[in-house]
C-alpha cells in the first residue's frame, strides 16, 4: 500500500500560509463561487501568487468588491457570470473564458442540503449544480487546461460524501422520498469520482485532478438548510455549537494545497484533507474517505452517465 502523501501544515493551517513562496505569474485560474466564502479566500490568495484569477459566480456584481480589493493591491482579476444550475450558461461562459491557456480550475461552488428543485436542464438540483455544471464545464474546458502544459483541477467534495453513495439507478429522486442530506451527500460523491476519473483520463495531457474536504466552516453554503436538517447533523440549530469550526482562511488552505502544493507532484485522483491525502474510512461518519468516493470503476460510470445524461438534455434527440 502506498503511503499517504502529507504536508509541513495541517489542521489549523491557512490558505496564505501554505501558498507562501509559490509564484504564478503569468499562470490563468478559474474560481467557481469566487463570490462568497472559501472561493473570495481561493481567489485572494492565487491572485496574491500572482496569477489572473477569473471569478465565476451567478451575480458578478457581487464579485466586484474583490475584483477592487484584487486590482488595488497591483493583482489581476475580473468577472464573469456562471450559473451552474443552467448548461447553457456553463457554455457560455466556457465559450468567452475557454480560449486561453488555463493552468488552474478551483469548481468551489456549491449548494447544500436545500429543498427539492430542478436545474434548467431538469436535474435535481444539488447532483445538477454541484457535479453535473461542474463536469460539463471541466469538459468545455479541457483545451485550455491542455494548452497550460500542466494544470490541475480542484473539485471541492465534503465529508457529507459519507452521507450517500451516487445513486445510479435515482439520481434525482424520483422513485424514493427525497432527503437533503442524502442528496448532498450523492454530490459530494460525484465531485470525487470525478477527480478520481478525471486524471485517469487526462493525466497523460499534463491535467491533474484532486478532490478535497475543506473542513467545517461558518459561511453561506448551509443557508438553505432548515432547523430539523441541522440537527440531525448535530449541530444546535441556535447556536452552532457542537462542530469544531475552522476560519475560512483555514478552511481554504486545503484547495490552496491541492492547487499548488509540490508534494502532489506526478499524483492525481486523490482525496485531500486539512491539507494532506485523506486516510480511509470504512465505518465512521466524520474524518476520512469512503471507498465508493474514490474507487475506479464507479468513477468511469460516473463519467458515462454524466455525459450521456447531460447529452440528452443539452442536444434532446
Amino acid at each position: 500500500m502506498n503511503k499517504r502523501i502529507i504536508s509541513a501544515f495541517g489542521w489549523s493551517s491557512t490558505a496564505a500560509e501554505v501558498a507562501t513562496g509559490y509564484d504564478l505569474s503569468g499562470k490563468r485560474a478559474i474560481v467557481t463561487g469566487a463570490t462568497s466564502g472559501l472561493g473570495i479566500e481561493t481567489a485572494r490568495v492565487l491572485a496574491g501568487c500572482g496569477a489572473q484569477v477569473v471569478l465565476a459566480g451567478r451575480n458578478i456584481s457581487e464579485a466586484k468588491p474583490l475584483v477592487e480589493e484584487i486590482t488595488a493591491a497591483g493583482g489581476k482579476a475580473y468577472a464573469v457570470a456562471l450559473d451552474l444550475a443552467d448548461l447553457r450558461s456553463v457554455e457560455a461562459f466556457a465559450a468567452t473564458e475557454g480560449g486561453l491557456p488555463l493552468h488552474l480550475l478551483i469548481n468551489n461552488a456549491g449548494i447544500m442540503a436545500c429543498p427539492f428543485g430542478l436545474t434548467k436542464q431538469g436535474f435535481e438540483l444539488q447532483i445538477g449544480v454541484n457535479h453535473l455544471g461542474h463536469f460539463h464545464l471541466t469538459k468545455a474546458l479541457l483545451p485550455a487546461l491542455k494548452a497550460a502544459n500542466g494544470s490541475r483541477v480542484v473539485s471541492v467534495s465534503s465529508s457529507g460524501h459519507h452521507w450517500g453513495a451516487f445513486d445510479f439507478d435515482d439520481p434525482n429522486f424520483e422513485n424514493v422520498t427525497y432527503d437533503p442530506l442524502v442528496a448532498y451527500g450523492r454530490s459530494k460523491s460525484a465531485n470525487a469520482l470525478f477527480a478520481v476519473e478525471l486524471d485517469r483520463r487526462y493525466n497523460a495531457d499534463g491535467i491533474r485532478a484532486f478532490s478535497l474536504m475543506p473542513g467545517g466552516i461558518m459561511t453561506n453554503l448551509g443557508r438553505s438548510m432548515t432547523d430539523d436538517v441541522r440537527t440531525k447533523l448535530g449541530v444546535d440549530p441556535v447556536s452552532a455549537k457542537n462542530i469544531r469550526w475552522k476560519t475560512i482562511e483555514q478552511g481554504s488552505a486545503t484547495t490552496i494545497w491541492a492547487a499548488l502544493g509540490r508534494e502532489l507532484d506526478g499524483t492525481g485522483g486523490l482525496y485531500l484533507e486539512d491539507v494532506a491525502e485523506a486516510a480511509p474510512n470504512e465505518l465512521g461518519m466524520h474524518d476520512g474517505v469512503k471507498p465508493w468516493a474514490i474507487d475506479p470503476e464507479l468513477a468511469a460510470r460516473l463519467w458515462d452517465w454524466s455525459e450521456a445524461v447531460i447529452a440528452n438534455s443539452v442536444n434532446p434527440a
